[in-house]
């Protein structure tokens, strides 16, 4: 299958689990334990997969050596510890600035983020330099999202410092996706990185959690009993980071992104469609910004994965 079709594919992976965790979390009333219980679901899985698979122990011992060996840097492993930041930082916000605008800000975080690590070749696939083409992807895939929101946008409501925090929560994503590209290309083994991401995030997220408790911001909620499906975004979650630590190296972040944001947008139609949460509907607006979203694959081109040794 192509690359491009795979990261299209993890798009809609996204929308899945955006339906899971915020089932969760309406049923839990509590953001926080609801991205814990789903990070450490994850973790679970990865973890009883690992021990019956001998290929991921090796890749964890590629890795080691190639810590030792000073291949790459210690700081890049803790590339999980962003996706659980990204994640906490999401269930503050978006009650403050709502889906919509949360999506349009993480989303710009994310392209412009993804020039830059791209350029730097932080993926570990290469350099790709920053074109006029490769920007104007950025800026139409951008502006694909905003018009497919543009309904759901009340202006009057915005708080300039949560859109902050939620374009650098893009930008977290963007830095974290790049962080995995590398650790792939040294494991050989997207489990492993996968394994490595849920220790992470799961244990950034435990003790964001332990905090807030402590603090009396939040309080723990026994588990719902609720539909099967609403505690499957851990294991959403595996396949996701095993998929993209892989595809991100050859397509590089920002065309990565093009794709997968596309199928982000296919995704949350079929879902707004087939099981939609309370107040949710399907616009013109989303349709025309899934259109956009495609244009911007096209102004991106094919071109735009190639490494440049600049």
């Amino acid at each position: 299958m192509r690359l491009d079709l795979l990261a299209a594919l993890s798009g809609i992976l996204i929308s899945l689990q955006a339906r899971t965790n915020g089932e969760l979390s309406l049923r839990l009333n509590n953001g926080l334990q609801a991205a814990f219980i789903s990070f450490g679901s994850g973790l679970i899985l990865i973890a009883i997969i690992s021990l019956f698979n001998p290929t991921i122990k090796s890749g964890v011992r590629r890795l080691r050596a190639a810590v030792v060996a000073k291949e790459i840097a210690p700081w890049t492993l803790f590339a999980g510890a962003l996706g659980g930041t990204f994640v906490a930082v999401q269930t503050q916000i978006v009650p403050l600035i709502g889906v919509a605008i949360y999506s349009v800000a993480s989303i710009a975080g994310q392209g412009a983020t993804s020039l830059i690590v791209d350029r730097i070749g932080l993926t570990g696939g290469g350099k790709k330099a920053i074109t006029p083409r490769r920007i104007a992807a950025a800026f139409v895939t951008v502006l694909a999202v905003l018009i497919s929101v543009l309904d759901r946008i009340e202006a009057k409501d915005l708080s300039l410092i949560a859109v902050f925090f939620a374009g650098l929560a893009g930008a977290i994503v963007g830095v974290q996706r790049a962080m995995n590209g590398l650790i792939n290309e040294h494991s050989q083994q997207s489990f492993t990185t996968s394994l490595l991401n849920f220790i992470m995030g799961t244990t950034t997220l435990g003790v964001v959690l332990l905090i807030a408790v402590a603090i009396g911001k939040v309080e723990f909620v026994a588990l719902p009993a609720g539909p099967w499906w609403i505690y499957m975004g851990g294991v959403i979650g595996v396949i996701y980071i095993a998929f993209t630590s892989t595809i991100v190296q050859h397509l590089g972040v920002l065309t990565f992104t093009i794709f997968s944001t596309g199928g982000q947008l296919i995704g949350a139609l079929f879902i707004d469609l087939i099981s939609p949460t309370k107040g949710v509907s399907v616009s013109a607006y989303l349709v025309s910004g899934i259109v956009m979203t495609f244009l911007g694959v096209l102004v991106g081109g094919a071109n735009s994965s190639k490494s440049s040794k600049r």
